[in-house]
């Protein structure tokens, strides 16, 4: 993503990504304050040179590996990872504030651990939508003795595999070691 202030996106230019992605529906003017309040939480994502938008689980145990994550890419010069609940402000719901973050961002990075929770609708969206794909990386949690996956999930691994974006990990030192593999 280019660092040039001329071109960073309006206003205008994200109400109407967010008009096209509420369908029929329109903003009403606090729906319009509300998204205008937020654009300067996503000055950062089109001021630095990578960004990464990271997806997981925010069970107690899975934020801190999604913090880990996080902390990982920040550590690289000129790139800015955030978590969707970063972004604060009052948003439509929760689909449309993934896909503005989404199109905002270099890259997707899904942390899964399992089937419960977590970011399952997102999976649906970054698999459905090619553009959301092609930026997507997952790092996958593998386990000994138990597979916490659904089917569904599976066909989203292999698709990744098949691309050389999944990445698997057992505990977090591999998670951290894992994490710098990805572009």
């Amino acid at each position: 993503m280019t660092t040039d202030s001329d071109t960073l996106p309006s206003l205008t230019e994200i109400s109407e990504k967010a008009t096209e992605y509420l369908h029929d529906e329109t903003l009403s003017l606090e729906d319009y304050e509300n998204l205008s309040n937020a654009i300067s939480e996503l000055t950062p994502l089109v001021r630095t040179g990578s960004t990464y938008f990271v997806l997981g689980s925010y069970g107690r145990e899975e934020i801190r590996r999604l913090q880990l994550v996080k902390d990982r890419f920040n550590r690289r010069p000129n790139s800015y990872a955030f978590l969707m609940v970063d972004v604060r402000g009052e948003w439509k719901n929760g689909v449309f504030k993934f896909r503005v973050l989404a199109d905002f961002s270099d890259h997707i990075v899904g942390v899964v651990e399992h089937d419960q929770s977590g970011f399952l609708v997102e999976q649906g969206l970054f698999v459905a939508e090619e553009s959301y794909f092609e930026k997507t990386h997952v790092l996958q949690r593998t386990y000994s003795d138990e597979w916490p996956y659904s089917w569904m999930q599976e066909s989203v691994f292999e698709l990744l595999e098949r691309d050389g974006r999944l990445y698997r990990w057992e505990d977090e030192d591999e998670l951290s070691k894992t994490t710098d593999k990805i572009p």
